[in-house]
């Protein structure tokens, strides 16, 4: 039986944590490095020592850790340190300060995702005060997920390498601390058309990089009607398709001048058993030809189709160790349950880990002004963490 006082205090301590961490502003265009710094002195104070994993210009760092001993079957506590732009949203209150109000706390990644990193941490001190583990926590945080999950396989990697065999792995992605066991994957991509510039007037003489633009997302807005027309009515996800949309547009510098480049960028997000190279195959067959006609007219023109990232899905598993332990210690015995969203557990999984999502707040309050976590939703990831230090520390 837990004591009411455990989760209580797990709860104070993640908020306390939360505060400290949302201080830090890690929009995925900037450094996380003073934020994972905060982390390893806090990890330091309990005499714990954590291993970066950093990008290729030391910008940005991964960071993972054990509580307890170095044997199979801990649990990984799984999310990112960054957060999206703030840029242009009408904020009641400063995004980097927490600010209560009606029960829920305000501020940029209360929700997504750094209340679950906030219990993450607190269950680690908690740990590390409590009684000695059996079997481990394992925390591992990383950066770039919000620009396409382009951190954790690298510290995935070494994990896999480094570390005994885990049961399972939580990633603490929003999900009302309900427990998912798919999601679907994403892939991004640039799309640069160089043109050739002259006076509006001369069309001839020129090739508007608009134009050529304006065509290539058309070919993929009928990709995406398609996708939709379609979809399998028997998916459990919301949209049951996959989903294509533009993101990004930008191009020309005047009205009169023919435009030299139009750049935009669009993701394709996948169900599992969708391959995302089959569906465009047929629109960078087109963009191929396309590309081969301009340059016959101008040789320094073109189209360039760039991959950005590519995440794979979650694909549900039914009864896996990792749904089965998550549940328990959620208290949840729900439906199963699918995400649209992609997330960093579909790399875990393909690593081979048993791997699930279950964390505080909701996507619906995710990239939002005004982002919050409630209260009571923190309350229910303390008692789940409460309940994860009870079952490692059983022999």
């Amino acid at each position: 039986m837990i004591d009411p006082a455990q989760p209580a205090a797990l709860f104070a301590e993640a908020r306390s944590q939360l505060a400290r961490l949302v201080s830090f502003d890690t929009t995925s265009r900037l450094s996380n490095l003073a934020l994972i710094e905060y982390i390893e002195a806090e990890l330091a104070a309990m005499g714990v020592t954590g291993t970066r994993v950093a990008n290729d210009d030391g910008s940005k760092a991964n960071l993972y850790v054990t509580i307890g001993p170095q044997v199979p079957g801990g649990i990984v506590l799984s999310g990112h340190t960054d957060v999206v732009p703030v840029d242009g949203q009408p904020w009641s209150s400063n995004p980097f300060t927490i600010t209560e109000r009606d029960g829920r706390l305000y501020g940029r990644g209360t929700c997504d995702m750094k209340g679950f990193l906030a219990l993450a941490l607190a269950a680690a001190k908690a740990a590390h005060a409590g009684a000695p583990l059996a079997r481990p926590i394992h925390l591992a945080f990383s950066y770039d997920e919000e620009i396409g999950c382009l951190g954790a396989p690298s510290m995935i990697a070494r994990i896999a390498e480094a570390l005994p065999d885990p049961a399972a792995v939580i990633v603490g992605e929003p999900t009302n601390m309900e427990v998912v066991s798919g999601h679907k994957g994403i892939s991004t991509f640039t799309v640069t058309v160089t043109g050739h510039e002259a006076h509006s007037s001369l069309t001839h003489l020129g090739l508007s990089a608009n134009m050529i633009a304006i065509r290539l997302m058309a070919w993929l807005a009928d990709i995406a009607d398609a996708l939709a027309s379609d979809a399998d009515p028997a998916s459990p996800f919301r949209p049951p398709h996959a989903t294509l949309t533009i993101g990004e547009m930008h191009g020309g510098t005047a009205v009169n001048i023919l435009a030299r480049e139009c750049r935009f960028v669009f993701d394709l997000r996948c169900p599992p058993g969708q391959d995302p190279d089959v569906i465009l195959a047929p629109f960078l067959k087109m963009a191929a030809e396309l590309d081969e006609e301009i340059k016959a007219r101008f040789p320094q023109a073109g189209i360039v189709v760039m991959r950005r990232s590519a995440t794979p899905p979650l694909a549900p598993v039914a009864d896996s160790a990792a749904e089965r332990i998550a549940r328990l210690l959620a208290g949840d015995n729900g439906p199963a349950r699918v995400v649209s969203y992609a997330a960093e557990a579909g790399q875990f999984q393909g690593a081979g880990f048993a791997t699930i999502i279950c964390g505080p707040g909701s996507i619906e309050q995710a990239h939002q002004p005004d982002e919050y976590v409630e209260i009571a939703q923190l309350e229910r990831g303390a008692l789940f963490m409460t309940r994860l230090l009870e079952m490692l520390a059983a022999q």
